[in-house]
């Protein structure tokens, strides 16, 4: 107690208190002097993903306890719907998109594993809650409620309980874009080997490891990109292990997405009609061994092409330690300058970093430069030039808004917080 009196070790105490609160309170920041960040929304509640009504008028999810509310100039509603979920592992209310079009009445679209009870607090991985299925449906937005529910896809939860994807989008094209994982079917029973995991001796297509795309009314489009019968006439891209992001180029309408790896391996891919991201035979460019790191393979041998329909690429971006990365979104807005204009924007869940990357000329790859030219971060060191911002903790979607801004949505701590990025 006595040597709490020198002056000296006073200092050096409160310096290293001011530095723990500074890395657990600090509040996200943006590489560019030239922008800020303001929270505009705090809740109680651990969130998934965000969709856009209006200006400063935003529909968040509440991942486990299954509840949609809306948040108008920072103020949350009731809720607009309450719905069963389980939620051990990623299971829970997951996506949320709203169709574009001008009606009167808005088209909600929610992705979520529906359950028949209410999530208990001590459900955990040893005592679950048995899922009915991942399921898309269809509401109607009227009088501030989610009503005339419309069921679209009926997809496995099994095994689970991670991987499911989850990310719902509304294309160029006026079609619904649906991300599923491999539901944690890899490298496990043969029953959960599926074809779209890229195993040759399975027959088994059932909606999972890929990029489904249907209409807004559930249908087929047109005759079907690997096959003419669904589910796999329901494809637009497979291989995919576990996806939480993906947007399409302003510029080429191309799409975009982002990709998990287990502990290397985190992809960003160029998603042609018919790509096949290569999971299980190959996480990045490298052999999966039991998700640990194998050889380097460029062309790998063992996948499926459903009758030359689907085609294999390698990624346009490889993370070694792997980042989470989550939310895409490109930056079509002159908001941020002409410098930024049509970036590709990266959020990962694991640092609370946001990335900006250029593309090239022909729209086809990354422009890259340095350390990062080979299109792999081998640490996190090289990925400083690609940072646009950090410090928001477990980053879960990032839209841009009617006001041409970012927004970003994050979780630390069990709560949620909505910041938006603004020219200073």
């Amino acid at each position: 107690m006595q040597s709490l009196k020198n002056p000296t070790i006073i200092v050096f105490t409160v310096g290293l208190l001011l530095i723990y609160v500074k890395l657990v309170y600090a509040e996200p920041s943006t590489t560019n002097p030239k922008f800020s960040v303001e929270r505009i929304f705090t809740g109680n509640f651990k969130p998934s993903t965000m969709a856009f009504l209006g200006t400063d008028d935003i529909i968040v999810l509440d991942r486990d306890l299954g509840k949609v509310y809306r948040i108008i100039d920072g103020v949350q509603s009731k809720p607009l719907l309450d719905v069963n979920v389980a939620t051990v592992g990623y299971r829970g209310l997951l996506g949320v998109a709203i169709s574009a079009d001008e009606k009167t009445i808005h088209n909600v679209f929610l992705y979520y594993t529906q359950a028949h009870t209410r999530d208990s607090e001590d459900e955990d991985l040893y005592n679950p809650i048995e899922p009915l299925g991942n399921r898309v449906y269809k509401y109607d937005l009227i009088n501030n409620k989610l009503v005339d529910p419309i069921l679209l896809l009926n997809l496995p939860a099994m095994p689970g309980p991670r991987h499911m994807g989850g990310v719902i989008a509304i294309g160029p094209d006026d079609n619904l874009y649906v991300s599923v994982g491999d539901l944690d079917g890899t490298f496990r029973r043969k029953k959960y080997e599926t074809m779209t995991q890229n195993y040759q001796n399975s027959t088994i297509v059932d909606g999972r490891s890929g990029i489904l795309r249907i209409t807004q009314d559930g249908k087929q489009v047109g005759n079907g990109i690997l096959g003419n019968k669904p589910p796999l006439s329901l494809y637009y891209a497979y291989g995919i292990r576990n996806s939480f992001g993906f947007d399409w180029d302003p510029l080429t309408g191309k799409l975009w997405d982002t990709e998990n790896g287990p502990h290397f391996g985190d992809e960003i891919n160029l998603v042609q009609p018919g790509f096949n991201s290569g999971w299980v035979k190959v996480q990045g460019i490298w052999e999966p061994n039991f998700e640990q790191m194998g050889k380097i393979v460029h062309n790998p041998n063992g996948l499926n092409h459903f009758n030359g329909n689907g085609t294999y690429n390698e990624p346009k971006f490889t993370w070694i330690p792997t980042v989470a990365p989550t939310a895409m979104t490109f930056l079509s807005s002159d908001r941020y300058g002409s410098e930024y204009r049509n970036d590709l924007i990266v959020g990962d869940a694991n640092t609370g970093t946001i990335y900006y990357f250029k593309l090239n000329t022909n729209r086809n790859a990354l422009q890259l430069e340095g350390e990062l030219k080979d299109t792999i971060a081998d640490n996190l060191n090289e990925l400083k030039k690609v940072k646009f911002a950090t410090g928001f903790g477990r980053i879960t979607d990032i839209k841009l808004g009617s006001d041409g801004l970012l927004y970003v949505l994050s979780t630390q701590n069990g709560g949620t917080s909505i910041y938006k990025i603004s020219p200073r």
